[in-house]
């Protein structure tokens, strides 16, 4: 049986440019060393996906709804369903200067930000840059290597599942606890001070809320321990000089 709209299922892909074998994201540690795209500060570990709902792009979500958990096969995603058609509008050439500070630094390849907006530089020359606002792989057809991992189906595995996606921790430091219609989730110390904890907290919360129909209130729990400081070391004394004996006045030679 075939996964229905809404499932959530934990997938194992990598994802590469067709026509030029570049990999460019994966979720297995051992296809981004080989590739030259490991990241140390990401885990690497099964994506959860929303089956159906726009989690991940729409030629991949169309093929998630006909497979089953253990099925590996290879998604074949056309620029329509993947990152768009390139827009030949999108390209602009732009004056130097109006890069600013940056003018100098910057080299054909690297991405911007400029007017609140991403782009490519495509070439520079004679006072002007020309910026491509396209998708860096608008126009591209996108291979996925997929294997479908896990279905999420008891509660305790959607919530764990959720925390996990918005918490970026070890999963022993993710503890809750369902009471009937009631969740406690413990938030770790590690992310107290994290920016934007309280909307990570709502995201958090409307999800759980939309695949755990039973839960009606949610609670955070926040424990904040004092933090004992050692003293510092006082400097040590100085002690004063010993008093050296005073010296004899010089005597007269006899004549």
């Amino acid at each position: 049986m075939t996964f229905q709209k809404g499932t959530l299922v934990l997938v194992d892909y990598t994802a590469k440019v067709k026509d030029t074998n570049e990999v460019f994201e994966t979720t297995r540690e051992a296809d981004a060393k080989a590739n030259s795209i490991h990241d140390t500060n990401k885990r690497y570990q099964p994506r959860l996906i929303s089956v159906g709902e726009s989690w991940v792009l729409k030629g991949l979500d169309d093929a998630l709804l006909d497979t089953n958990v253990g099925d590996k096969l290879t998604v074949e995603v056309p620029p329509e369903k993947g990152f768009g058609s390139r827009d030949p509008a999108k390209v602009r050439m732009i004056p130097l200067r109006k890069l600013g500070d940056d003018a100098e630094k910057v080299s054909v390849g690297d991405t911007i930000e400029i007017d609140e907006r991403t782009g490519i530089i495509r070439f520079i020359g004679s006072g002007r840059v020309q910026v491509d606002y396209n998708h860096r792989f608008a126009g591209k057809t996108i291979l996925y290597d997929v294997n479908i991992v896990k279905s999420l189906n008891t509660d305790e595995e959607k919530i764990m599942g959720l925390l996990k996606r918005n918490i970026p921790v070890e999963d022993s430091k993710l503890k809750f606890e369902v009471k009937g219609s009631v969740l406690d989730v413990t938030v770790p110390e590690e992310i107290l001070m994290a920016e934007g904890l309280s909307t990570i907290k709502r995201i958090i919360a409307n999800d759980i809320f939309k695949f755990v129909n039973k839960l009606e209130k949610i609670n955070y729990i926040e424990t904040y321990n004092k933090k004992t400081e050692k003293p510092e070391a006082k400097p040590a004394e100085a002690k004063p000089a010993e008093a050296k004996p005073a010296e004899k006045p010089a005597q007269p030679k006899a004549a």
